[in-house]
């Protein structure tokens, strides 16, 4: 898949730093350590390849919509740094993966989500978390005031991932 390039008109937040981007990373070695429970259906633990080193690389992320299709689970993610976040280019580059959910390992394919279905998960996602969507806009630069057609535009422009199980290396299905 090729790497889309951000378009030059949207504001993206700074990746975070130092102590900042330490305790981002915390999460991740709570779920090294057994504590993935505590997230419920939330956050996953993300294991994919580096597009340039090959190397595993970790990294959790806030569950957006997940469901039971045809018996495979899948679990639908947004890149909220937008297309220049390493996970996403990352998963460009070699869809195959691993989630960790709770306890639970799950051998994933990654699938990029059309722009107009983004939208429709993310005026969908506001109703259930609205202060989580208020702060996201917010932290991406957008004023909302609140209604679906809002969030709808901001789901357009934020890469949405669908990360769909029994299909990757490097993990346990069901």
């Amino acid at each position: 898949m090729p790497e889309p390039a951000p378009s030059p008109g949207q504001r993206r937040p700074p990746l975070p730093t130092g102590l900042r981007r330490a305790a981002v990373r915390l999460p991740v070695h709570m779920f090294r350590a057994g504590l993935g429970p505590l997230f419920r259906d939330r956050l996953l633990l993300l294991v994919h390849t580096g597009r340039t080193t090959g190397l595993s690389r970790r990294t959790v992320i806030e569950v957006v919509e997940s469901a039971t299709v045809d018996g495979r689970r899948s679990w639908t993610v947004a890149s909220g740094f937008g297309p220049g976040s390493d996970w996403y280019r990352n998963l460009l580059r070699t869809p195959h993966a691993a989630v960790q959910v709770g306890r639970g390992f799950h051998a994933v394919t990654a699938h990029v989500l059309p722009t107009e279905e983004g939208g429709e998960l993310m005026a969908r996602y506001a109703p259930r978390h609205p202060r989580t969507a208020r702060r996201l806009a917010a932290f991406m630069g957008f004023a909302v005031d609140g209604g679906a057609e809002d969030y709808r535009r901001i789901g357009e422009s934020i890469p949405f991932v669908s990360l769909v199980e029994g299909t990757g290396p490097g993990g346990r299905g069901r």
